[in-house]
């Protein structure tokens, strides 16, 4: 008849077993590793000819930074960091999605702007405009029928306005009170048509002299990452430990007294794959682990019944306070000379106050 001990031995050896150290992956299907593409790659495209059309779009681009006014550049940085209203960036087809682009930077970056449709700007949102806002026209040619027909109507609302081209001498440039001329060699496509280069210059001159005004107007990390609450950017520069850390019940504690067998339940149920061994005052003394526990198993054998946790804990683990950065916590679990999976989190006096798990920070998106 089987013993009370052996049954438990059995349990957890069968623990051990199904642990994720000794979980293997699954086989390959042996099939997979001989198949092929559904189609034939098409041809005329190879190494030799992607990187002559890197080179020349790299070249049509330097000729872009040579050949770019800076004075007219700083003029027209200096008007949007001045501007006490809106700024507002419009265009048509690609040099649209540019302008709405480069609008969607500056508000990442806490400055007011917006994009305008010029053709919806025609049937009633001009009526946005103030006397105080800025309008950036985009215009590669400088003869955008929307472009021209919308210029009058931001005049009549009295709002600055800008036209960003690469032609000289074009009507749009004339029609507003002030120009930046991108200079394009050409555009990459052999015809000199599809514009790819006009489009590439406008993102590079918008992006960058957005970079400009965040650096004028003195933009902290703390400013930026409170942009962007739900991306990765801002996670890892507004989240800190106490704000993902689990704490009272959610805590898997026991005493240095308690023997091994009896905290089986805690050790495995809280989902932090570790025991916290704490003292009447709730001090940290040390912690225990499943890895802990096999390797009990393994040196012990059935002398793991009479063992406390106490006996077999690690009595320097490491840890974090709670007002220390999310993305710092998980930095110190990769650190050498081996990763954890769990940090405890204690406050200036070693008191238990929670615990932070890899799982936790990468469910908060870090």
């Amino acid at each position: 008849m089987l013993s009370f001990n052996s049954i438990n031995l059995g349990y957890l050896f069968l623990f051990s077993l199904t642990s994720p150290e000794r979980m293997g992956s699954l086989p390959l299907n042996s099939s997979s590793e001989h198949l092929v593409p559904p189609y034939s790659p098409p041809l005329g495209i190879d190494e030799s000819t992607l990187l002559s059309l890197f080179k020349s779009q790299q070249n049509h681009l330097n000729f872009f930074f040579e050949n770019l006014s800076l004075p007219q550049t700083v003029s027209f940085a200096r008007i949007l960091l001045s501007a006490s209203g809106t700024i507002f960036f419009s265009g048509v087809g690609k040099s649209g999605f540019v302008a709405h682009k480069i609008s969607q930077t500056l508000v990442s970056l806490g400055i007011r702007s917006a994009f305008l449709s010029p053709v919806d700007a025609l049937h009633g949102d001009i009526g946005i405009l103030t006397p105080s806002d800025v309008v950036v026209l985009f215009s590669k040619s400088g003869t955008t029928d929307e472009l021209l027909r919308l210029v009058p109507c931001v005049r009549a609302k009295g709002s600055y306005l800008v036209s960003v081209t690469s032609v000289e001498g074009n009507a749009l440039a004339s029609a507003c009170d002030m120009n930046v001329h991108l200079p394009v060699e050409r555009e990459l496509c052999p015809f000199d048509l599809a514009p790819v280069t006009s489009t590439a210059i406008q993102m590079v001159f918008g992006d960058t002299v957005a970079i400009a005004l965040m650096g004028a107007r003195n933009l902290t990390k703390e400013e930026y990452a409170a942009n962007h609450p739900a991306g990765r950017i801002g996670k890892s520069l507004i989240f800190k430990v106490k704000d993902v850390m689990k704490k009272q019940d959610e805590l898997p504690v026991c005493r240095e007294e308690d023997l091994i067998m009896d905290q089986l339940v805690e050790l495995t149920s809280k989902g932090c794959g570790c025991l916290l061994v704490i003292d009447e005052y709730h001090h940290l003394i040390g912690t225990f682990t499943d890895g802990d526990l096999r390797r009990t198993l393994k040196a012990s054998g059935e002398g793991i019944f009479k063992l406390t946790v106490g006996e077999m804990c690690n009595r320097k683990p490491r840890t974090i306070g709670p007002d220390a950065m999310a993305v710092e916590a998980m930095k110190k679990m990769e650190a050498p000379p081996s990763p954890v999976q769990f940090l405890p989190v204690t406050d200036h006096q070693n008191i238990l106050i929670g615990i932070v798990t890899l799982h936790g920070l990468v469910s908060a998106g870090l």
